[in-house]
């Protein structure tokens, strides 16, 4: 088993994002369905013989270049398994059920991939400053790590695309067209030999500098990227219709993309409340120094952090007491959406009470508004967050505009979050802090303080005060949230998405008959309804029940921008 600390284990973990993209392509959306097109398929598995004959070369060259006998035993026992491989290429396709594709030329996709592989194994490596003639067997030791960097992806990103795909699919169901290809890159044995060339890359990587590891490093996520990129330029056309990404799929010549979002550890990885507390606790001596007239009267640091942590300690149990109330009574059949907003009214009065608690307790009197706005262009987004909607906000040809709603204290703070990167076309719905000058006074102006007010805010957006009743209904809405505060925003949207792991919103979900559907094998589901041609199954529609889950920002670029 592959070191879990290992080098070549934080690489993947590191670069993983760029997998979500090959694994959302239409190319394997279609596959996991079994609606892709044979003919692309087999185009697709052709250009295996040319990645097979690439590795075998390459693993000579590593082996060459390896100074200890143990290192040339182990690369050596790897190209082993590719020869193999190459020798039973053609039955393994007879196997799987498909008829033997011609060898044909490489791609140009697979081509820069394998070019790629051959030229750092033979020493040209771009800012390796490797000599013409390598001299010392630590220098051809090197090149060794380095091949198997650009190796390793590969095999990496297969077996995790393939164990994705079987993991949604049913075991007793033998009727799948390209079963036999799944299991063979999701089995035990191919999983073997990638673990066996990862934990080599570890032992050859271990005396390595800072600044080749940096290199080898760049190695291996360009060998991501290049797959990835032959994934989704994979030769030919798909024929059929497809459900991703949303931006192409979808015609929005005459309609419109509306994306809302929370903000709240669905694209911060920590709560602002807590952020607004800090900057209260740390800044203390500063709004001393006031004129009188703004001066206000402030607990002390170490009262400030008391009193903070009773009130957050008194909401988390209040809140789960509450959700715990409405789950112990009698679960509903079915999904109920009415029965779902008269329990979300208890929450909304406990919201209300806990916000007027921290007014009284003063811990948000005189924060300084530049602190503030500092403090958000500091913020930590979420990986993935800023990225996706740098690219919604300058997608050309798609109609869209993006809201955030949050339950957030500050809208100073999240505006200041998103001020950098042309982010400033995001419109931003939440609390506010009252002022005098630019000291907080303590008071909240409240506007979003429960699941009620979200949607009123989400149905004002919808209507906005120039559409009209027709331009309403010309819209694709996907609020994308995590919270219990985003339960009817995500319902009352076209597409749902929950991002993040939120046991409240699960248990009272579960007690409403609330779907949650992770999100790519809800694709794979609509790809397979849109191929029967079952009747209004390309459309998105609200109230449906379903939500879909995610556990990265990747995933949601991925779906709906694609790369």
């Amino acid at each position: 088993m592959v070191d879990e600390a290992g080098l070549a284990r934080r690489l993947w973990i590191k670069f993983k994002d760029d997998s979500v993209f090959a694994l959302y392509t239409p190319f394997f959306v279609g596959l996991a369905s079994a609606t892709l097109d044979s003919h692309t398929f087999r185009h697709f598995v052709a250009q295996d013989l040319h990645f097979l004959k690439a590795f075998a070369q390459a693993y000579e060259l590593a082996e060459d270049c390896a100074d200890d006998d143990d290192d040339k035993a182990g690369i050596r026992a790897l190209r082993k398994l590719v020869l193999q491989r190459l020798q039973l290429h053609d039955k393994l396709i007879r196997d799987w059920g498909i008829e033997v594709p011609d060898e044909g030329v490489s791609n140009d996709a697979a081509t820069k991939y394998t070019d790629f592989l051959l030229a750092t194994a033979s020493g040209k490596v771009e800012g390796g400053r490797v000599p013409g003639k390598i001299a010392t067997p630590f220098e051809k030791t090197k090149l060794a790590a380095y091949t198997l960097a650009a190796v390793a992806p590969f095999m990496r990103l297969y077996a995790y695309i393939s164990n994705e795909i079987q993991g949604i699919l049913d075991p007793d169901d033998n009727s799948h067209i390209y079963k036999r290809w799944i299991d063979s890159f999701s089995s035990k044995d191919f999983e073997a030999t990638a673990l066996q060339n990862e934990e080599m890359l570890d032992k050859l990587s271990v005396s390595l500098t800072g600044e080749e590891l940096e290199i080898l490093e760049k190695l291996y996520h360009q060998a991501m990227k290049l797959e990835v990129d032959f994934i989704i330029n994979s030769g030919l056309p798909i024929p059929q219709k497809d459900v991703v990404p949303l931006s192409r799929v979808h015609d929005f010549t005459d309609c419109h993309l509306t994306i809302l979002c929370d903000f709240d550890l669905a694209c911060t990885t920590f709560d602002s409340s807590a952020i607004l507390a800090e900057i209260a606790i740390r800044t203390v001596p500063k709004a001393e120094t006031y004129g009188s007239e703004t001066q206000l009267v402030r607990l002390s640091s170490a009262d400030l952090r008391s009193t903070w942590d009773i009130l957050s300690t008194q909401y988390t149990e209040e809140f789960e007491q509450c959700v715990e109330t409405i789950v112990t009574s009698e679960k509903v059949e079915g999904f109920h959406y009415e029965d779902l907003c008269s329990a979300l009214e208890q929450l909304a009065e406990f919201e209300r009470q806990a916000n007027e608690r921290v007014v009284q307790s003063g811990v948000l009197k005189g924060l300084n508004l530049e602190d503030i706005k500092r403090a958000g262009q500091a913020l930590i987004l979420q990986d993935g967050c800023r990225s996706f909607f740098q690219k919604i906000v300058k997608y050309e040809n798609l109609k869209s505009d993006v809201h955030v709603l949050s339950y957030c204290w500050c809208s100073d703070l999240i505006v200041s979050a998103f001020s950098s990167g042309d982010l400033n076309a995001l419109s931003v719905h939440s609390n506010e802090l009252a002022y005098d000058e630019s000291v907080t006074t303590g008071e909240i102006i409240k506007k979003l303080e429960s699941p009620m007010e979200k949607l009123q805010a989400f149905t004002g957006i919808l209507k906005g005060p120039c559409r009209s009743s027709e331009e309403e209904h010309k819209q694709l809405t996907v609020y994308i949230g995590g919270s219990v505060g985003d339960f009817l925003c995500l319902l009352q949207a076209d597409i749902g998405i929950v991002i993040g792991s939120s046991s409240c919103l699960r248990r009272l979900g579960d007690h409403f008959g609330v779907s949650f559907v992770p999100l790519f094998s809800g694709l794979v589901k609509r790809q397979r309804q849109l191929a029967a041609d079952e009747e209004g199954s390309s459309q998105w529609k609200p109230l449906s029940g379903t939500l879909y889950t995610v556990s990265s920002w990747a995933e949601i670029h991925a779906f709906i921008l694609g790369t």
